[in-house]
């Protein structure tokens, strides 16, 4: 991207959402992304652009992608043009029998038995990663997320961003954690998606470092410390060269030097369209917030360890809104005179600073933000609802509604056919 081209922080946005394909009635996962493609498309392609929403092909056949084809400021408008293309793809995956499903994780899925990888563009790509880390399990196949790019113009922008961004990072599970159930049982954690995330890649530590990126605010920085790192320990299994380490960084947030922008990869999806961009939204001005300097300096915010970070993150992973972070520094870095918070009083309160500073841009997302504030992520309203049920009766009839919340374009609050046997 020539310099010229490029956006000023907070400019424009660019959102990613990626579904499952399922059958309607079973739920099973239907690996048939290809196809769909081809419909919309007249071809087998790897992408279809569809106005405003481009839909994309993902590592796996059963996932489909959608993001924003340019970036855009206009949330409220993103929000009508997603939920339209959900519409559009049911409507199309009818003939299979087949309709989108949310959430980050399936619950029953088998990788070992289902997992088929995308066979057509790029192929040669999937098929190294398969061949260095086998992309059968859950942490390659059942991982499904939300991403949102954010742009910079120059170093002295990155490094305000940088250092907002990494502050946050470590709790977004606690706002946005939707992968309780693996295997037909509770996982233990909230957010399984992310301990597969932080673990998948392990064979070359760098690749994903303490998911919590390094201390670096600028281009020669990043590409010493984490760009080289990663080209010198991925060649020795990719000597054809197949892999890029621009896009093979796997950082909770990865920085895009060639497209001037950052992207935050620790969102587990939600249940749809709206509770995604009321997510984005408020993960959003939150950075503003910091990169604005209400809460603390710049000098402080860069100065966070990855380390001290990735262990906020761990306690969040874990227990989402409940965990109880006890480090006053933290605290006070983001505006909070107490000695401990549980992680959903932080955004509570950074959800207050959002609305004080930011109010025509937080109104629209006001109504799906008090659900996920004070009735916790996805994750706690699904085991709620569950009531301790992991019969697969009583998950189906669950990620049923929830389908249909996704259909609808309605946030999931409880589950009026959910049986307790």
């Amino acid at each position: 991207m020539e310099k010229q081209s490029r956006m000023h922080l907070f400019q424009g946005y660019g959102i990613e959402l990626e579904y499952m394909i399922v059958d309607k009635d079973t739920l099973d996962v239907k690996p048939i992304a290809d196809e769909l493609l081809r419909d919309a498309a007249g071809i087998y392609v790897d992408e279809y652009v569809n106005g405003s929403v481009t839909w994309s092909n993902e590592l796996v056949l059963h996932v489909v992608e959608l993001k924003c084809t340019q970036p855009t400021n206009d949330l409220v408008q993103l929000n009508k043009d997603f939920q339209a293309n959900v519409e559009k793809i049911n409507h199309l995956l009818k003939k299979y029998n087949a309709r989108l499903m949310p959430t980050a994780a399936h619950p029953w899925m088998n990788p070992h038995k289902e997992t088929f990888l995308w066979p057509h563009g790029n192929s040669e790509v999937y098929e190294t990663y398969n061949r260095i880390f086998n992309c059968q399990g859950h942490g390659w196949s059942n991982l499904q997320s939300t991403h949102i790019n954010l742009p910079f113009y120059d170093d002295e922008e990155f490094a305000k961003l940088h250092a907002a961004a990494r502050l946050l990072l470590p709790l977004i599970p606690a706002l946005a954690a939707s992968s309780p159930i693996i295997n037909e049982e509770f996982t233990g954690v909230l957010d399984k998606r992310l301990i597969y995330y932080q673990n998948n890649q392990r064979k070359i530590s760098s690749i994903v470092g303490k998911v919590i990126p390094e201390r670096v605010y600028s281009k020669r920085q990043y590409r010493k410390q984490i760009y080289e790192r990663i080209e010198k320990d991925i060649r020795p299994y990719d000597t054809v060269g197949v892999l890029n380490p621009i896009w093979v960084n796997s950082r909770g947030i990865i920085a895009r030097f060639d497209r001037g922008s950052i992207e935050i990869r620790l969102i587990d999806i939600q249940e749809c369209p709206k509770a995604d961009l009321a997510i984005a939204s408020l993960i959003i001005h939150a950075i503003k917030v910091l990169v604005n300097e209400v809460t603390s300096s710049y000098h402080i915010q860069q100065s966070w360890s990855s380390s001290t970070l990735y262990d906020i993150l761990q306690k969040t992973i874990k227990e989402g809104p409940s965990a109880l972070i006890d480090n006053t520094e933290y605290l006070n870095t983001l505006g909070m005179d107490t000695e401990n918070a549980t992680a959903g009083n932080i955004w509570r309160h950074l959800f207050a600073l959002t609305v004080k500073h930011f109010p025509e841009a937080m109104k629209h997302w006001a109504a799906p933000l008090e659900i996920i504030v004070n009735k916790g992520p996805l994750a706690q309203r699904i085991l709620d609802v569950a009531n301790k049920v992991y019969t697969h009766n009583n998950l189906k009839l669950i990620y049923q509604e929830l389908s249909d919340n996704l259909s609808e374009n309605q946030l999931f609050e409880k589950c009026d056919h959910s049986i307790l046997s």
